[in-house]
Formats: C-alpha cells, structure tokens, sequence
C-alpha cells in the first residue's frame, strides 16, 4: 500500500494503543470496510479514529477555532 508517512505514523501509533499489529488492524478494517479502496478505507478508520478521540477541551488547549491561520500552518508544517 502507498501512503503518506503522516498515514503511516498514525496507523502505528493506532496499533501500538490498541495493542494491535499493523497486519491485523489492516485485516479489520480491510474486512469492515463501506468504502471500496482499501487505502482509502485505512485513511478514513483514522481520520474517524482521531475524531473520536477529540474532546472541546483538546481543541481548545491546541488553540484551535481562534480565528487565525498559525495553529493551521503548524498543522500544515508538521506533515
């Protein structure tokens, strides 16, 4: 599978707090998955992963919905 590094450090960091090989999680999501791709399907199980996990509190500690560009930027930097 290609993806970006950012993809591949998430999915590591998913399986390492779910105590999960990648080769599993991937099987998971692979055989539950809604979308047709299955690059697309591991993208999206993190995206809704990390969301799922996001609270107001976490937001508002990483200064988003401050209505400035920088916290994006810093987001953007990171990739």
């Amino acid at each position: 599978m290609r993806m970006e590094k950012t993809i591949w450090d998430a999915l590591g960091e998913v399986c390492q707090r779910e105590n999960l090989n990648i080769h599993d999680l991937c099987t998971l999501i692979d055989t539950n998955r809604h979308i047709t791709n299955r690059t697309s399907a591991i993208r999206a199980f993190i995206v809704a992963y990390y969301r799922n996990a996001a609270t107001e509190d976490g937001h508002r500690r990483a200064g988003h919905g401050n209505g400035t560009e920088e916290n994006l930027l810093n987001v953007l930097r990171n990739l």
